[in-house]
């Protein structure tokens, strides 16, 4: 008899066993799918040095994501400077990042995220990793700084000029600063000039190329923060 309740109390363990897995498996698809919802619910981020786009084929960088208080924007250039254009991830513009809300000496815009108040990172990309920026400052002549782009990533150079102006298709930029960084298409207008931790400018393009040497240019961040009333975090 000892035998028979043995294999009784087996039947039973056994039982128990599938029916909570059972249960368990009912759950599953349920948290699978609030899990995907939530992840579908997050709202579209960028980093400096990011590549985005506009409608007619436009490509620019975001510079930086800055903030007024709790509401989040990022800064841009060139092609991607109109005031109230829709600006994208992707260049299917699919996915949009946000509106354009201001444009100052020329091409350089303030864009504000779609859902703002989400934060968002304050880091500028390295190709590969990123670094946080956690502050804005002018730079001098001869002081080094880098520039992120994604078509030819992190470049570094130094600052050889400043108070320039250039004409640009979109007119006379002024106050600008000069490095003998190079600049392909896709890295300017847009892309983060930055020294170590610190914010120095927002690139609005250059001329020559990476394989033969090229010339830069950037509006300086501290013109760019007091023009729009933000700060970098």
């Amino acid at each position: 008899m000892r035998p028979r309740l043995s294999m009784i109390a087996a039947t039973a363990t056994a039982t128990a066993t599938a029916t909570a897995a059972a249960a368990m498996l009912a759950l599953a698809p349920t948290a699978t799918a609030s899990s995907a919802a939530s992840a579908a619910q997050d709202p579209p981020s960028g980093q400096g040095g990011q590549a985005v786009f506009a409608k007619g084929g436009i490509r620019c960088t975001i510079g930086f994501n800055v903030r007024k208080s709790d509401t989040y924007y990022f800064l841009t250039a060139g092609g991607c400077a109109k005031q109230g254009q829709k600006i994208y991830a992707d260049p299917a513009l699919s996915v949009e990042l946000g509106t354009v809300v201001s444009v100052m000496n020329v091409a350089v815009a303030l864009v504000v995220y779609v859902e703002p108040h989400v934060e968002r990172p304050g880091s500028v990309l390295l190709y590969p990793g990123s670094r946080d920026i956690t502050a804005a400052g002018r730079a001098s002549v001869g002081q080094q700084v880098c520039r992120s782009g994604s078509t030819t990533g992190l470049r570094c150079g130094t600052v050889t000029a400043l108070n320039q102006s250039v004409s640009f298709p979109e007119g006379t930029m002024t106050g600008l600063a000069r490095t003998n960084i190079c600049s392909e298409p896709g890295d300017n207008p847009g892309a983060p000039y930055f020294t170590g931790t610190t914010a120095l400018g927002v690139g609005v393009g250059g001329s020559g190329n990476c394989s033969s040497g090229g010339t830069s240019f950037y509006q300086p961040i501290n013109e760019i923060l007091s023009a729009y009333g933000v700060n970098v975090y």
